[in-house]
């Protein structure tokens, strides 16, 4: 049986907090807060939301990739701010789409925004929803005659590996993990991994310019694009594959960041990487905050670019169980596929030193964040 997502909040529906992490949050943010409930309150089950009725129907060309059932239109109703969440968890739909229609090709992508066009609809395209700006949520004036969500999770393949150029041609629909997959076969990775690589999708990280939590060079999607295909109302728009253009204003450009308001991406040729065959890490302790900081800005204005440079300051590791809210931690990391980087990580942990801070035995206070990283979407 395929899982499905919650229909109100973050992962799957049989991957959730144990009652025991929900009881011991209910009794931290009591004890913060001052108020709260002495009980976790429990989402409202899908079987008793109540939706507006359809407004749209899909012709029947296009019914075999639609749906209007309680859970698609619930499920793609919302992104996953907080506000977002909170709305979802306690039944409050008042604006679900009308259609989800999940195109299996591009020809199909066409099709459905024909449809919406002749019909008066406005298309909300949607990758893996975890949008925290509201960008999928299917608000509209009252001049649309309804809402079809398009969803690209179907257009998931990696299409085209260049090894010589270290590129590839992707659909935007793959998922985080899918992506890295396909191409670990080709020994090759984007290594863009925002906090909601879990459940988002190429397409979503460029329409959203995301930027990636482990790399301090190629951090933001922009870096790693080399051209796009987008189908949008007025026909498809491609821009030519180049490794570097000075010809007038970037088409990508317009389309990166859009949020999807001015056409649905398709493809992308991006730039990847040969995955990584050498690694060092550490941990530094600091005494605050700002000494972390002025460690940061050594390391980077050394152009020594660690994969990993990430601080966590007292507050938050104590607050997720990190430590004991004794110190500022900084993670540091450096990779390569082509040369040991003992030189790199040796001359970034002087600079710590020389800033105050103090190199952990082990790097378990760092396993501890990661874990901590990944289950905080699950908290909120």
């Amino acid at each position: 049986m395929e899982r499905r997502r919650k229909h109100w909040g973050w992962g799957y529906e049989d991957e959730a907090l144990g009652d025991e992490e929900l009881r011991g949050a209910v009794a931290f943010l009591r004890g913060r807060l001052g108020f709260g409930l002495a009980e976790p309150e429990q989402p409202v089950p899908l079987a008793e939301l109540s939706l507006p009725s359809p407004r749209l129907e899909p012709p029947a060309s296009l019914q075999p990739i639609c749906s209007s059932d309680t859970y698609e239109r619930a499920w793609h109703a919302y992104g996953r701010s907080y506000r977002d969440v909170i709305r979802a968890f306690r039944g409050q739909f008042e604006h679900p789409p009308d259609v989800v229609a999940r195109p299996r090709d591009e020809r199909e992508v066409e099709a459905v925004l024909e449809w919406a066009e002749t019909s008066g609809a406005a298309v909300i395209p949607f990758g893996g929803g975890t949008s925290v700006v509201a960008g999928v949520e299917p608000e509209v004036p009252e001049r649309y005659a309804g809402v079809v969500t398009l969803d690209l999770a179907r257009l998931d393949r990696v299409l085209e590996v260049d090894p010589v150029s270290q590129a590839a041609r992707i659909q935007a629909g793959v998922f985080g993990p899918s992506l890295e997959e396909q191409l670990g076969r080709h020994g090759m990775t984007l290594r863009h991994y925002p906090q909601s690589f879990e459940f988002s999708t190429l397409g979503g990280w460029i329409a959203t310019r995301s930027g990636g939590h482990f790399a301090t060079l190629y951090t933001h999607i922009d870096d790693l694009v080399e051209s796009l295909r987008t189908v949008t109302p007025a026909g498809v728009m491609e821009s030519r594959r180049l490794p570097g253009s000075g010809a007038g204003p970037s088409p990508d450009r317009i389309m990166i960041g859009s949020e999807g308001a001015l056409g649905i991406i398709t493809e992308a040729w991006m730039r990847l990487q040969g995955r990584p065959r050498f690694r060092a890490d550490a941990v530094f302790g600091f005494p605050d905050f700002f000494a972390a900081a002025r460690a940061v800005r050594a390391v980077s204005q050394a152009g020594l670019y660690p994969s990993n440079l990430r601080v966590i300051d007292n507050h938050e590791a104590g607050t997720y169980g990190v430590n004991a809210y004794e110190e500022s931690l900084l993670v540091l990391a450096f990779e390569s596929a082509d040369h040991a980087v003992d030189a790199w990580i040796k001359r970034a942990s002087e600079l710590m030193q020389d800033s105050g801070g103090r190199r952990h035995a082990d790097e378990a206070a760092a396993l501890r964040w990661r874990t901590a990283f990944i289950r905080m979407p699950y908290a909120r």
